[in-house]
């Protein structure tokens, strides 16, 4: 598989939430590192400046590399400074939770695994 084609995301949008916010889900697949961390940042990044809640769902991730985790650092970063918007990840595989723990960025990022 080239590098070209080693990650994609699906952005859905689901029901609002019990307090009203609108949901949006992207769910990721396959590989977050250098060569394809601009396709999620590309994806997201508009989302943000539309508030409500942004769910990344990581469960088909299969790596990620530093420019991936500075990638899902920095659209978190963004959403806090957006102010009305909320960045969750779901569904970490054990290896990308041991990669936030190692980095201590689980509390950071929102997990509610640790």
């Amino acid at each position: 598989m080239a590098a070209s084609d080693s990650f994609k995301c699906e952005v859905d949008k689901a029901p609002n939430d019990e307090f009203g916010n609108k949901v949006t889900v992207v769910k990721c697949h396959g590989k977050l590192v250098s060569d394809t961390a601009s396709r999620l940042k590309d994806a997201v990044k508009p989302l943000i400046a539309d508030g409500g809640r942004i769910i990344l769902d990581l469960g088909d991730l299969n790596q990620l590399d530093s420019s991936g985790l500075g990638t899902l650092v920095s659209l978190k970063v963004s959403a806090i400074n957006q102010g009305y918007c909320m960045l969750e990840l779901t569904n970490m595989t054990p290896r990308i939770l041991d990669l936030l723990r190692v980095t201590n960025l689980v509390q950071m990022l929102g997990s509610k695994s640790s």
